[in-house]
């Protein structure tokens, strides 16, 4: 079984800077809305749907992800 080391938020921006990456430039790669990336990052507790899956990704947070991301949520709406 693998450990995963948790990050905290201020580590995820520092890792961001350092590697001149901007979050809202990772949340559009990644398919996930920016300002709910930037709500995650301030801590904001992650339960459940897209803010799990952002703090699951950034590593943030234990669980699995969705696997679903915010493109494919938007567009089944749209179709429903």
């Amino acid at each position: 079984m693998t450990t995963i080391t948790l990050r905290t938020p201020k580590q995820v921006r520092d890792e961001f800077s350092r590697r001149g990456l901007s979050i809202a430039s990772w949340a559009r790669e990644n398919g996930f809305p920016p300002p709910l990336v930037y709500r995650v990052l301030s801590g904001v507790k992650p339960q459940r749907g897209l803010t799990h899956d952002i703090a699951v990704a950034l590593g943030l947070k234990e669980g699995e992800a969705s696997n679903l991301p915010f493109r494919q949520h938007r567009s089944q709406k749209q179709h429903e």
